[in-house]
């Protein structure tokens, strides 16, 4: 019986590198379940996972940090306990802080795209602040606007109703998590990988 032996093409180490930082990255929102505050004006808890949104679209682009957070978001579904509440499974990605959920890729591409000005890498610490500041606060409205809306129309709530209990109280954190984003990138700790 003759074997057939046909030469494989290696991936290109580039896109090895970029999944590799995408999986840890993937990796450590679901690790950031470990802090989960309660809050007492919302339904939602206080976490860590959207200054790794912020993380994903500056550090990995608008390629490969909706892939990051695309892969976390598996990794929920299948059942790995990874979303907020160490809950596991499709039911949180449908229940009331779903449209959070769902809005990472989505938030991570855009502040991606405006802080690389594309898809092709460019270091986020010589990106103007500005810039950076507008990426950013384009990201947290997308996820809050998402987050909201989506909260809103399950629980059947009135606009004002959604905004004071999924939206308002975040606001100060998440000034918060902007900054931190902010410092890591420009710490010069977390060296970019060209594409």
């Amino acid at each position: 019986m003759a074997t057939e032996r046909n030469s494989v093409d290696l991936v290109d180490g580039d896109v090895v590198r970029q999944f590799a930082r995408a999986a840890m990255l993937a990796a450590l929102i679901g690790a950031s379940v470990f802090v989960t505050i309660p809050n007492p004006f919302s339904p939602a808890p206080i976490t860590l996972q959207v200054l790794f949104v912020f993380l994903a679209g500056l550090v990995l682009g608008p390629v490969w940090g909706p892939i990051s957070l695309l892969l976390y978001l598996t990794a929920g579904a299948v059942g790995i306990p990874v979303f907020s509440g160490f809950e596991a499974g499709i039911g949180p990605l449908f229940g009331a802080t779903g449209g959070y959920l769902w809005s990472y890729p989505i938030a991570a591409a855009v502040i991606g795209l405006v802080v690389h000005r594309g898809t092709d890498l460019r270091d986020p610490a010589a990106v103007a602040l500005p810039i950076v500041v507008g990426a950013l606060v384009a990201g947290t409205i997308i996820i809050y606007g998402m987050g909201t809306a989506y909260a809103a129309w399950l629980l059947e709530l009135a606009a004002w109703e959604a905004i004071a209990g999924f939206a308002l109280p975040f606001i100060p954190g998440e000034i918060l998590k902007m900054v931190a984003a902010i410092v890591i990138v420009r710490s010069g700790r977390i060296e970019p990988v060209q594409s």
